[in-house]
């Protein structure tokens, strides 16, 4: 089984998650994508959703699902009933890291206005310690150098990314060379440096449950 194939179907098994009549959270990037493939086929069936980035958006109104601002959607319910996305990698403890594709920040925004958070991956990403994948930085381009200095503190070789400007107008600092053994402590140390808008560790905001496709099938970690 390809990876694109094992993708397709942990995104199929997502839908067991998705309430009727509900809003639904959906995140950003490749496996992200396939949900929203796998959601259109059952689109009468919701409400609607909230896109974690603009290009999510774009394709969820291209299959004809109707989408909400999230301050819209959270007039008319109280929470998200699910937010469903993928991850760069994840943890024993379920902790991730995301942001790959940039849009961290709203991916952490609508995950926290959710009841839960189902990650959906491939069984590549599952790592011993977060950091083998570029840990991204959502910074306000002013404080750039600051958190590049902070990131070297913190043991890693930070880069910005080139060419790139998320969907808030800011910058993206790439770290790597970091073993993440606390993921919860970094997150925060990172989060006070003034000038972040959030890193990509997602741990206060950790999934719920993890869906991980393995060529012999999907196995559910909660």
């Amino acid at each position: 089984m390809t990876q694109d194939e094992m993708k397709e179907k942990v995104a199929a098994a997502a839908l067991e998650y998705v309430i009727n009549g509900s809003i639904v959270g959906v995140g950003t990037g490749s496996t992200a994508n396939k949900f929203i493939d796998a959601l259109a086929t059952i689109k009468a069936d919701i409400k609607g959703t909230v896109a974690s980035s603009e290009a999510t958006a774009e394709r969820l109104r291209g299959h004809g699902i109707p989408v909400f601002e999230l301050n819209d959607a959270l007039t008319q319910v109280k929470q998200l009933s699910v937010y469903i996305d993928g991850a760069d990698e994840f943890d024993a403890g379920k902790n991730l890291t995301k942001g790959g594709g940039g849009a961290l920040t709203r991916e952490k925004i609508v995950a926290a206005a959710s009841a839960k958070f189902v990650c959906i991956v491939d069984e590549s990403k599952q790592v011993e310690h977060l950091g083998a994948f570029p840990l991204p930085i959502e910074v306000i381009p002013m404080a750039r150098e600051l958190v590049m200095a902070e990131a070297k503190k913190q043991g890693g070789i930070p880069q910005v990314r080139k060419d790139f400007t998320t969907d808030n107008g800011n910058i993206i600092i790439d770290v790597t060379g970091l073993t993440i053994t606390n993921a919860r402590q970094l997150e925060d140390d990172l989060n006070e440096v003034p000038g972040v808008v959030t890193n990509g560790i997602f741990s206060h905001q950790g999934a719920d449950v993890i869906l991980m496709a393995t060529p012999n099938g999907v196995i559910t970690i909660d």
